[in-house]
């Protein structure tokens, strides 16, 4: 034995695992500290821009009952629970005159949202389709006024007689039935 002591191979990888084991855990915390301070900025935004989406949102909905029940100047919403079920719509002079409300059906690719209103007599004054994410060029063509003009003055009977979009027989019945279902309510 010349006295020189040899390090044994097995303790100097164990010494590494050890240092990369920190490394690692201090990795993962400097993420868990980039996801927290991230997570915080979009908590922050999101309550800065709520007002005002819900203010767009309410003054998109106001335009497009405006568009449905033109002769209209108040809208009473009748709500069940926090749910608006529909809404009695009142001329300038505080007389009812008809009804809107919201109808969905389901298309070729998304949920169709639909606005509808409707006078007294049951005909539809217009429609007015609020949301939908269909086939660009073919079912996207419902939101067109070709197709959505054929529902005025058209009471429940009359929805038959709709031409469906070519093409798009789909998203065409998917509004025509969304809105004759809505309308019996």
């Amino acid at each position: 034995l010349s006295g020189k002591y040899k390090v044994s191979p097995t303790h100097k990888e164990g010494k590494n695992r050890g240092n990369a084991m920190k490394e690692t855990l201090r990795y993962g915390f400097i993420l868990a500290m980039i996801c927290v301070v991230a997570s915080g900025l979009l908590a922050g935004m999101n309550s800065l821009t709520k007002p005002k989406i819900i203010a767009q949102a309410q003054g998109e909905e106001e335009t497009a009952l405006r568009e449905v029940m033109p002769q209209g100047e108040y809208f009473e919403p009748i709500k069940k629970g926090e749910d608006i079920i529909y809404y009695k719509v009142h001329n300038k002079d505080g007389k009812f005159i008809g009804v809107a409300f919201k109808a969905s059906g389901k298309g070729y690719s998304s949920v169709i949202d639909t606005l509808v209103g409707m006078s007294q007599d049951g005909s539809i004054t217009a429609i007015k389709i609020l949301n939908q994410n269909e086939t660009p060029g073919l079912g996207a063509r419902v939101a067109e006024s070709s197709f959505t003009g054929q529902f005025t003055d058209k009471n429940l009977g009359g929805l038959t007689s709709i031409q469906a979009i070519t093409g798009a027989t789909i998203s065409s019945k998917a509004v025509i039935d969304s809105v004759q279902e809505k309308a019996k309510e």
